[in-house]
Order: C-alpha cells, then structure tokens, then sequence
C-alpha cells in the first residue's frame, strides 16, 4: 500500500448546517483525486442515513447530509473512519472513453490562433492535443462539463479577451492549461479547437453523464464526413452506457412520485408573467455529475402550500417570480397561495393566501402587483403532474430539463394534476405564523468552510455591515453590493463544492450568496454559509433590500433548524391549522355569479415598477388606447425581462420613462384614464 494513501487525517470544514467539506490534500494531483474518489465510493456504498449527496472535486469531497436525521458529531467519526480504511484497490479501474473530435474549420474556429500563439502548424495542435490521455478530475460548472488533467503544456493558450454569449454542445477548448468539453450550449471564454458529436449530457439516461470522475478520455479525430454521420446517429437516439453507479442506491432522488394520473388539465396559462415554473424540493444524488439542486427558492413557502391543500411536502408547485401569471382554472380544483403578497384575484376578487382555496372551473386567477417578497407558490391539491427527470419535477432552466418541457411557462401551457387528498377545503394557516416580508433582512450565516482564507477584519466587515441586493441577482445567487471583504491572501482557491447558501467573495470584495440553481462546484473561497432556516427569507428579498449577517454556530443553526420542523410536524398533525369557516363548505370561487361582481372592481390608474432596474421598452405613447393586460413596457431587473401592463383599460395619460432609464421600485411609469 503506497504511503500516499495512509498518510495523514482529512481536513474537516463544516459548511453551513448541511454540508461538510472533507480535505484530503491541497493540490492537483492524480493519487489526491484518486482518495477524493475512493472516499465518496467508500461513503456511497456503507448508504450512511442521513447522506443525501457527494461531490467530489480535486482535492476534496462536499458532503450534504440532513442533521435531523444524522447528528454533526455522528458524520465525522463516520467520515473519519471511511477515510482510514481507504486503500488504492478501492477505486475501481479507471473506464476509458474515445471522444470522437472533428478539428478546425466551422467545428473549432480558434485552432488557427492556438497554433499561432504556439508557433506552431494547426496539424501539429491537432497530435498533440489527440495524443494525450485525460484524467477526469471531477465535474461541475455546467451538467456533464468535466474538469481534465493531462493537457501538454506545448499548446496552452490564454482564454478569449471577450467570452463568447453561445457556444455549441460538444465543443472542444483549451483554456490556458486545460483542455475540456462543452457538454451543452453555453456562454465561455476557451479557445475552440473542435466539435464532437456525441453527446456528453443526456438527462434522459442512467448516469446521465457520459464520462464519470475518475474516467480517461482520449480524443480520436474525425474528418467532417464521420462527424455527419455520427452526428444523424446521436440525433436519431443511438444507445450509451447506462450501468447505475456502484454503491450509490441512497444517494437518489428524494421526492414522492405522484406519477402521471391522466385525465383533463387543471390549468392554463393565458399570461406567464416574468418567470413562472415548475418545483419542487429539488433534485439530489447527482450532484456529482455536475447538475444543480434548484428547486424551490423558498422551500417555507412550497411546503406550507402543499400542506394547505392537502399534497405532499415535496411536491410540484408553480413558483411565481416577481410578476404573477395569468391562469385560467380548467376543472373544479383546491388551491393555495404562499409566498410573496402579488396581490391575487380571482375573477378580479381579492384572493386569499396561506389558505386553502376551492376555485371553480372557468374561474381566472391573476395578480395585480407586486407588494411584498419576491416569489409567490402556487400549490393544487394533487400537485402539478410533470414528468420527473433525474428523480425531481424541478426545472433547470439554464440546461433545458424539468419541470414543463424544461422552460418557464408560456402562454397556452396546459398543466395536469395528480390525484389529490382528502377534502381540505378549511385549511389555513394563523396569521400569526405566516411570514411577513419587509426590505431589511437579518440573515445567519456560519463561518467557514474558508474563513480562515480572509482576515480578522473581513469577517468584521462581513457581519458588521449593510449589505444591499443588486440587480444582477436571480436564482443562482444574489450579488451584494457595500462594504469590501478584505482576503487574506488570493480570492481562488482549487474549485471545491458549493453549499447552499454559501457566501463566496471574488477579488472585487463582493459578497455572493450561492441560491438554489447555483454550480455544483466554484473556485472562489467562501466566508460563510447562511442556514437553511434563513435561505427563505433571502430569497424573497429583491434588488435594493438591505441584508445584515449575523454569526452564528452550526449547534445553533442544527437548533434553528430542529425548531422550525417541529413547526412542521404541527402542521402537519392540524395543531397549527386553524379552519376557516368562511370558506368551509362554501361554494368555489368563480362560479358566474361571482364573476359578474368582480368584472365592476376598479383598477389602478398607475403603472409602476415592480422592483428597480433599467427600462428596456416603451411599448406605448401619450394618446394610446390601451386594453387591460396590454404590455406598457419592460423592465430588466434580476436577470429578467419584466413586461409591466395595464391594469385597466383606458388612455396613456402619461408616460415617465424612456429606454434606459434607471428606476426605483415602486415609481411611477405609465398613467392612464378612462377613454
């Protein structure tokens, strides 16, 4: 047994109140990765309770565990004691797998310059690059995109001044000393120097990968001709590796399946609004091929749907994204409404939320504007019936899966159900338990896992300071503008896990809090990692709300977090329901009577900005006859192209902005009068 391979304890770094990063050295090096490998294979096979996900990187291994069900102190003795029994013949042999490459011209439009740059003839870059074997390290930035050692210095070359917005899936890059491929279409800076045609993520098959850590690829080239024809089999479905991986059978995905029911469609989209799609609690046990958790940004608030209606914790639900849809209700059904307060009607009636509501066929449900937090839910009792992909309904929007078609919603989408519970139609929750959002934010965060790389006064600054959400935040994190975080030494560190709710600063300074659609690995050190009981509460701030972090201990966190499940628990025994007899045994909401009623409900004459960002558009000018729902403008904000519309029907009295202009949510944008 090698000395490498017994030498030394792995370094322990807790990472928020759910994760622990274990390393196992602090370099690029194949025996390093070799332990980072055989520790998550150790971990995945003895199926630990309480172990939900592995990610191994270069030199360590993030491990996401429940703390309800396994204690902190529990998880290190056994991490330790996997780690100490770890021997070389634990790793299985490595897989080797030809990665069939079409070189220069339209497929690798950069070859010139990396031959140039190394003086060097494109045929030779070419052998050289072909010649080489490629460990895979680990995986992460992007599904399937897979991080290789072994590239010969001879052709390394800078990455572009200018990323590039789109690059074709199967696209082959160098990128100063590393060569890798682009397993779906996705911005970058690498050189390109060709294309493959087969395809490296498909999250139809089992793994959903086609190379996995550990493998070594060797690229074959291709003339154009075999790439065509390569290129017809891989459209047309051609078969892949599909052997599950050894020992990871705990490691799966953890949402019920509600399975697809058939029958008639409960809803349809008329207007999407700005970002409307479909979660759950998210997607675990893949987090090693490089696809993100997502899933919902409030879990609070999806849970507490669901619950109101009947449904499972962890099943689907429309989550809603500053401005709210427009849905029409397709059959008698029971809803609940959580989250953000976007102001929701029911045939132009103020709808309740945090309650279970019985909603009839035909009836309309919109939002008229944003008032408080930032995303809304929309649970249905028997949960939204989407297919699961990679053992969740949750959509990833930035690679196309899940959820519907892999997209946010669009106008005409059909949703089905699955079957729902019991009669629940009393179902609320008290006022006094239902969140309230505000813009200021205390938030906890835990120290580490990379505290120790920023000093005494970076960690002052972090929690001693206001902090302020910008405008380019979304889904995968919210960039913080104040106060500079001072590091200790460089900002990059050996790309390492990443956590939920881990606060990674970059050389600027700047904090980022990494949120549900965040990359499965960075190489930025984090600070601090917020708890799980907080991550809520961030995500239904917006640009411009002003965050507070406070420290705090992961025993303090585990108990935060052991008090809000009791919460729960309540809910779920009816401790915490209250019955709300004005709606219990009472007709659903939307019969026509009602609607008739709600059609002589006047509307606001003021178009204003739901949250502050830049406008885009101008759809309409002083004089214009504008008919209720008509776009007005769009606003960018949160990464986000806003359409603000009219809330009645009437004349353009006024119009307070041009493209370009900065605004301040809540202003005034478009006026309008009766005709």
């Amino acid at each position: 047994m090698s000395d490498a391979w017994v030498r030394g304890k792995p370094r322990l770094r807790p990472a928020g109140d759910q994760a622990l990063v274990v390393e196992i050295g602090d370099r690029i090096d194949d025996t390093v990765n070799e332990r980072v490998h055989a520790l998550a294979l150790a971990l995945a096979r003895r199926q630990i309770a309480g172990i939900v996900d592995l990610v191994p990187t270069y030199r360590s291994l993030l491990v996401n565990y429940d703390p309800l069900r396994i204690a902190f102190d529990a998880l290190t003795s056994a991490v330790t004691e996997a780690a100490a029994s770890l021997a070389p013949d634990a790793v299985p042999a490595p897989q080797r797998v030809d990665i069939p490459t079409c070189y220069g011209g339209q497929y690798g439009p950069d070859l010139p310059f990396v031959a140039e740059h190394n003086h060097l003839a494109e045929h030779e870059v070419v052998a050289i690059h072909a010649s080489g074997t490629y460990r895979v390290f680990m995986m992460g930035f992007s599904p399937g995109f897979a991080y290789l050692g072994g590239m010969s210095s001879r052709i390394a070359t800078p990455r572009l001044q200018t990323p590039r917005t789109s690059i074709p899936a199967g696209s082959v890059g160098i990128a100063q000393q590393q060569t890798g491929i682009y397993p779906i279409e996705s911005p970058g800076g690498w050189q390109l120097i060709g294309r493959t045609p087969v395809r490296l993520f498909d999250p139809a098959r089992m793994p959903p990968t086609l190379v996995e850590p550990g493998d070594v690829i060797r690229f074959v080239a291709i003339d154009e001709e075999r790439y065509r024809e390569m290129e017809r089999i891989a459209s047309a479905g051609a078969t892949r590796r599909v052997a599950p991986t050894p020992g990871s059978a705990d490691l799966g995905p953890r949402t019920s399946d509600l399975g697809r029911r058939g029958g008639c469609p409960v809803i349809e989209v008329i207007d999407a609004g700005a970002l409307t799609t479909v979660q759950d609690l998210g997607r675990y046990g893949f987090q090693r091929y490089g696809v993100p958790v997502s899933g919902a940004m409030d879990a609070f608030a999806l849970r507490i749907a669901n619950l109101l209606v009947g449904n499972a914790e962890d099943a689907a639900a429309l989550e809603m994204t500053v401005t709210g849809p427009q849905i029409e209700v397709l059959d008698d059904t029971v809803i609940a409404l959580a989250g953000a307060d976007m102001q929701p009607r029911i045939d132009d009636l103020p709808a309740p939320t945090w309650r279970a509501v019985p909603v009839a066929k035909g009836a309309i449900l919109s939002f008229r504007g944003l008032r408080a937090g930032a995303r809304a839910y929309l649970a249905v009792a028997g949960g939204i019936d989407v297919p699961f992909v990679l053992g969740s309904r949750s959509t990833y929007l930035r690679s196309h899966f899940g959820g519907f078609e892999g997209r946010a919603l669009q106008p005409g989408d059909r949703l089905f159900r699955g079957a729902a519970s019991t009669s629940i139609e009393a179902r609320a929750m008290p006022a006094s338990w239902s969140p309230t959002y505000v813009g200021s934010h205390r938030v906890r965060v835990v120290p580490g896992p990379q505290d120790d790389l920023f000093t005494t006064r970076g960690m002052q600054t972090l929690v001693g300071s206001a902090y302020t959400i910008g405008s380019q935040s979304d889904r995968m994190g919210y960039r913080l503008e104040g106060p500079r975080v001072e590091h200790a030494g460089a900002a990059d560190i050996l790309s390492d896990g990443t956590p939920a709710g881990a606060v990674q600063v970059a050389g600027d300074g700047m904090p980022l809090v990494l949120l549900a659609d965040r990359g499965t690995t960075g190489g930025y050190a984090k600070i601090g990692t917020v708890i799980s009981v907080d991550l809520p509460r961030l995500a239904q701030s917006r640009p411009d709300d002003r965050i507070f972090f406070d420290a705090v201990s992961g025993a303090d966190a585990h108990e935060a977090l052991r008090r809000q499940e009791t919460f729960f628990a309540q809910i779920r025994d009816g401790a915490r329901i209250v019955v709300d007899w004005r709606f219990a045994g009472a007709p659903a909401i939307g019969r026509p009577s009602t609607a008739v009623a709600a059609r002589a409900t006047a509307a606001s004459a003021t178009a204003r900005a739901p949250l502050p960002g830049k406008i885009i558009e101008v759809a309409v000018g002083p004089g214009d006859e504008v008919t209720r729902g008509q776009k007005l403008c769009v606003l960018e904000a949160m990464k986000m192209h806003n359409p603000v519309c009219a809330t009645r029907a009437g004349r353009v009295a006024a119009v307070h902005v041009a493209p370009g202009d900065e605004v301040a949510g809540g202003q005034s944008l478009v006026e309008i009068v009766d005709c």
